[in-house]
């Protein structure tokens, strides 16, 4: 399985960023996605999960109202649209497929990781 997250790069606060994460190598659409981040000093953490169908969706309350995560089934695409971004939102964001039907905040949920694609949000 190989996951390839995109999209990254340095946007000023308040601004905008979508992210991609190309799945292949397994039946993209069997599996409930999630992206997680890790900022500078910091473990990783959840940030948002979609179960296999997009019928469900998961926010870590930092992001909720801000974030919006999707997916598209017929591309093997998830994506993460990031709105109203602040200076700690900073981070490295990973992209993640979990290894059954639960897709919560917990990373031993999910099998495959993502390459990460850094964002870095300026004041």
């Amino acid at each position: 399985v190989q996951l390839q997250a995109s999209g990254g790069g340095l946007v000023q606060a308040g601004g905008s960023l979508r992210l991609s994460c190309a799945a292949s190598g397994r039946t993209f659409s069997r599996y409930g996605m999630g992206w997680f981040r890790q900022g500078p000093g910091k473990e990783r953490e959840f940030v948002a999960s979609i179960t296999w169908s997009g019928g469900s969706t998961y926010y870590a309350d930092s992001v909720k109202g801000r974030f919006t995560i999707s997916r598209d089934n017929t591309k093997n695409t998830a994506y993460l649209q990031m709105n109203s971004l602040k200076p700690e939102d900073t981070a490295v964001y990973y992209c993640a497929m979990a290894r059954g039907l639960r897709v919560g905040a917990d990373v031993g949920e999910y099998d495959h990781w993502g390459q990460g694609t850094l964002v870095t949000v300026s004041s």
